[in-house]
């Protein structure tokens, strides 16, 4: 008669028998995820309206705009209407503030208050998997384990960890960050009005956001400038100041992140679910295969990447590709293309060497076909090294991006990005204006800095031998 051992135990029978870990941790979840539960159902509804608009004759577009409307209904905690900023002041004290407070205040309230939410989610994730370790894991120890205590122990890592955290949530939590919103400030400004108090009349007034922005600008010195942390003429906050344009930099640096972040990270799922099922097809029937995709991947790499990316631009400049979302769409595309042989090459030499354990024999020999061996013996195997080469490539999408629109040939305006407001801001850097370039600019720097420095945590943690100076090791196995 067998009897069942304990690492043999399904987990939910495991959860069962000792529910009180999983309870706690799903109710403060639950918490967690509850008070935003609006925003979450307000990017369900976002989603669906972009598939809406990508379906020839935009079916349902209709009940997906009742439904987003449905969704913004919704209340969340971690928004503008909980802690608004955006308020004026009565000539005795401040209006539609957050409890009567500044706008700058007020706005530093609710940033403080993003983050610290942003933070306790992270926390309640990284709980959950300590529960799991100590409660309900089949056994003691895992190889992961000794990755996860390498990088806990790895300070140029753990300080890349910070600032990719700091960037991700920016991009995330963008419309709640900014001192004024997306549409208010920057695309349609001529719909939306802003109270403010008189010094002449002693009495509130009322102007078109777009003529206070014309009103704000920062070209020079004196009159023409809004620094940073200042108000402008008609009592608006402006954390990093405005731009040549007057509007206001820090919600455009905030939604550029976002534009950044998406483009980088689809751009490189992409090439990397290419380069890693070229990987697996090349190392599993070697040969003509390999041969083609050497022949291939050599031919994109001898290319410069920017001048096929400008190129390309230029190519679809008047198509109905280049238009989708600003040019996104078109930009993530040719960095997927450009970028796969990199990621295949950095694969290809483990690809190649767990091709030929005995346990892909074993694999082989048992019946499972090409695919299964595929998918659940080797790409596991080659997948942490995709994901080293992929954490460190991020950061040089990031700079391209922003190169190709300080060229002129990126995300197309009105949409903000980091690229084009150090171009707008050039001219300006000698002069009191100097924040419209030095800012984005900075970002951009940290932002890459702290991607690459996250890429060099990732990658000692799971390969220990890249401390010694293997090479072989730090490429994926002479890659």
């Amino acid at each position: 008669m067998s009897t069942t051992t304990e690492t043999e135990i399904p987990l939910r029978q495991r959860v069962a028998e000792n529910p009180q870990p999983a309870l706690i941790w799903a109710a403060v979840g639950a918490v967690l995820i509850g008070v935003e539960l609006g925003a979450i159902l307000q990017v369900v509804g976002a989603v669906a309206g972009v598939v809406v608009n990508l379906l020839p004759g935009d079916p349902g577009a209709s009940a997906v705009q009742s439904l987003q409307a449905a969704f913004n209904a919704v209340p969340t905690l971690v928004s503008r209407d909980v802690i608004p900023n955006q308020g004026y002041w009565n000539g005795t004290g401040y209006e539609n503030t957050f409890l009567g407070l500044s706008p700058a205040v007020a706005w530093f309230i609710r940033v403080a208050f993003v983050y610290a939410y942003a933070f306790a989610v992270l926390a309640w994730a990284w709980n959950g998997y300590t529960r799991f370790r100590r409660h309900y894991r089949r056994v003691d120890w895992t190889p992961r384990d000794d990755v996860v205590n390498r990088f806990r122990g790895h300070s140029w890592g753990k300080f890349g960890l910070v600032i990719v955290i700091t960037f991700v949530v920016m991009a995330v939590f963008a419309p709640a960050l900014g001192p004024t919103t997306m549409e208010r400030n920057i695309l349609q400004p001529y719909d939306y009005e802003v109270t403010y108090w008189s010094e002449d009349t002693q009495s509130t007034e009322t102007v078109l956001v777009g003529e206070a922005n014309l009103g704000s600008g920062s070209q020079g010195a004196g009159d023409e400038n809004v620094a940073p942390l200042t108000y402008d003429d008609y009592g608006r906050f402006h954390p990093f100041g405005t731009a040549t344009n007057g509007k206001d930099l820090f919600t455009q640096v905030v939604f550029g992140a976002r534009i950044s972040l998406t483009i980088a990270v689809v751009a490189m799922g992409i090439a990397g679910l290419i380069g890693l099922g070229l990987a697996m097809i090349t190392a599993y029937y070697k040969g003509l295969a390999d041969l083609a995709t050497v022949l291939v991947s050599d031919s994109v790499q001898a290319l410069p990447v920017i001048m096929v990316l400008i190129l390309m631009l230029v190519i679809f400049q008047n198509t109905w590709v280049r238009e989708l979302y600003d040019g996104a769409v078109l930009i993530i595309l040719i960095f997927s293309v450009v970028y796969w042989p990199f990621i295949w090459r950095s694969i290809r030499g483990p690809a190649l060497q767990v091709s030929e354990e005995d346990w892909i024999d074993a694999a082989k020999s048992f019946g499972q076909t090409p695919t299964q061996v595929m998918r659940k013996h080797m790409a596991p195997y080659v997948f942490s090294y995709m994901l080293i080469y992929a954490s460190l490539s991020l950061g040089g999408i990031i700079i391209s991006v922003a190169g190709l629109s300080y060229l002129g040939l990126g995300i197309t305006a009105p949409t903000p990005e980091w690229g084009r407001l150090i171009a707008n801001g050039q001219q300006y850097v000698a002069s009191p204006s100097w924040h419209i370039s030095l800012v984005p600019g900075l970002l951009i720097t940290l932002v890459v800095t702290g991607l690459n420095a996250f890429g060099d945590g990732i990658r000692d943690a799971i390969d220990p031998q890249a401390d010694t100076g293997d090479e072989a090791a730090a490429t994926g196995g002479g890659a």
